[in-house]
């Protein structure tokens, strides 16, 4: 099974869920999700849904200069983005109980 497919349908949830931890500008979200394992995701994907969902309203923005280059655009979550997230650990935590049941059910 093709991973790129499956990280596509799970990108907001993911990168919700870092920063959840704490607020990061992009790159630092990228490279956060990596060392959590998600080694194939790509950056324009990352930067593209910080973008689309802080135009949906749930997250907030702020600019901090770096010492290292330009300024940096930080994202983290705010009360809609809490709740997205909430909503969706719940929605992911249900299908991947229902596929370990099934992938269980297979090998009996």
């Amino acid at each position: 099974m093709d991973s790129s497919q499956l990280l596509k349908g799970v990108l907001d949830l993911a990168v919700l869920a870092v920063l959840d931890e704490r607020d990061g500008y992009g790159y630092d979200v990228v490279r956060r999700l990596r060392e959590a394992g998600l080694e194939d995701v790509g950056d324009a994907s990352v930067y593209g849904t910080l973008r689309r969902l802080f135009k949906a309203g749930a997250l907030t923005s702020y600019v901090v200069a770096s010492d290292e280059g330009p300024h940096r655009k930080y994202y983290g979550l705010n009360d809609t983005g809490r709740d997205l997230y909430a909503r969706s650990a719940k929605t992911w935590t249900s299908f991947a109980a229902t596929m370990a049941s099934l992938l269980e059910k297979g090998h009996a």
